[in-house]
């Protein structure tokens, strides 16, 4: 009797703890935090030796071999490596101190997640279950997302002004702007914009889908929760609209440009990152304003086709955000590149080039930037690209020649393609220009 009492009552502790664990489960909803404990475990531990080997047998199996698939998907995401894990924690003990409080009140945010995931089902019905997972990356992202997954990478998305920032080299001193607006109060808002992305269609690489892609989000997120967003870009972005508007208008061809506005530290002239999150958000500002059935806009916005070009250009133009129509944007911006205007040893197509030619000059309509040049391969391949282009090749002194030295063969068609990697000092690309010609018999 009395072993079937301690049976019993066994049974009923373990059914407790189930219903206890359903019960925080359920209230967690679909917000995963164990990368962050694993984490810290790990660390423990790899600050206790200066072994290399210890090190990284300590990270792989505390921390990435135990890794939710949120883990998994930031470190494919951000193409994280286990010697830049190892090198973060060893280089930056400080940074590490100062973060590690807040990343372990992840779970404390669950409820807050949730009810803004209820407010963003309300504005959009149609809204796609998905999965938060809080992980700590390698400084790379404070969220993205991969399918119906949201990462959060936690070691930049939990950072406060009070986050030591001092250890960190010329490549991460932007991290000191951004831990200034204390991003770990705004983690519900960063949430919602990535739980916006897993719900919208693949963007396409260009720089305009792009910021429509990224201001959908966000510009969802802040109707959402009925707040401003706390992002510095959004209010700098109003109060620099004009000029704004003029710069993206004459870079959103370039595709070289695309870190100047986006998840880059490239240089710009207003001294502000990631601005194409105001053009983006700006655009959708614009339609919603316009539109007389806001839940529809919310819809149309989140389920943009990208790839669909006319539906596109249909959402800019009731957005009314640009000076003119994209058509002729995209013309002035043709007609403003610089152009190969001829080759100083022959006609282009020309098919009676004599064979023992040792160089081809190009010219430009203009000087261009004098370092970055790029040519490649015709549609007739390899085989038809001459010989000895690689040693030898130099500029004009006004840069608007650039001569290659070439090893050509009689009766033989040549293709050399001129790519739009060749630029103007103020990063205008080249239009793409393709050279061909064929050599005489002998």
């Amino acid at each position: 009797m009395r072993q079937l009492i301690i049976v019993l009552v066994v049974s009923l502790i373990m059914l407790s703890a189930c219903k206890n664990s359903e019960k925080t489960n359920q209230k967690n909803g679909n917000v995963i935090t164990t990368d962050i404990t694993n984490f810290w475990n790990a660390y423990d531990q790899i600050i206790t030796t200066q072994d290399s080997v210890l090190q990284y047998k300590y990270l792989d199996s505390l921390y990435l071999d135990k890794g939710t698939a949120g883990l998994e998907g930031i470190i494919k995401a951000r193409s994280y490596t286990a010697e830049e894990y190892i090198n973060a924690i060893n280089n930056y003990p400080e940074f590490w101190n100062s973060i590690r409080e807040n990343t372990l009140q992840a779970n404390n945010v669950s409820s807050q997640l949730q009810d803004g995931i209820k407010k963003l089902k309300s504005i959009y019905p149609e809204l796609k279950p998905a999965k938060i997972y809080f992980s700590i990356g390698a400084f790379r992202t404070p969220g993205t997302t991969m399918d119906s997954l949201v990462l959060i990478g936690s070691e930049l998305a939990m950072a406060d002004a009070n986050t030591v920032t001092s250890e960190f080299p010329e490549n991460l001193a932007h991290l000191k702007t951004y831990f200034s607006t204390n991003p770990n109060e705004n983690l519900v808002f960063l949430k919602i914009h990535e739980f916006v992305h897993t719900q919208q269609k693949p963007r396409v690489y260009n720089l305009l889908s792009s910021v429509i892609y990224e201001g959908v989000a966000e510009f969802v997120s802040a109707k959402t929760l009925h707040q401003l967003s706390p992002n510095p870009q959004i209010e700098f972005g109003k109060n620099n609209a004009k000029r704004i508007r003029e710069v993206f208008e004459n870079e959103m061809f370039y595709v070289a440009n695309f870190g100047k506005w986006l998840n880059s530290n490239d240089t710009n002239e207003f001294g502000m990152r990631d601005l194409g999150y105001y053009v983006g958000y700006q655009i959708c500002e614009n339609y919603y304003n316009q539109a007389e059935d806001k839940k529809v806009a919310i819809k149309t916005m989140i389920e943009l086709d990208y790839e669909n070009e006319s539906e596109i250009e249909e959402f800019i133009k009731k957005s009314n955000y640009f000076s003119t129509s994209l058509e002729e944007l995209e013309q002035n911006f043709e007609s403003n590149r610089p152009k190969v205007t001829g080759i100083e040893q022959f006609e282009n197509m020309s098919d009676n080039v004599s064979p023992n030619l040792k160089e081809i000059t190009i010219f430009f309509s203009e000087a261009l930037d004098g370092y970055r040049t790029s040519v490649d391969l015709g549609e007739l391949g390899r085989d038809a690209f001459p010989k000895g282009t690689l040693d030898g090749r130099k500029w004009g002194e006004d840069n608007k020649s650039w001569t290659i030295p070439v090893k050509l063969e009689p009766n033989k068609t040549y293709q050399i393609f001129i790519t739009n990697n060749f630029r103007t000092r103020d990063n205008r690309p080249l239009k793409p220009y393709l050279i061909e010609f064929k050599t005489k018999k002998l």
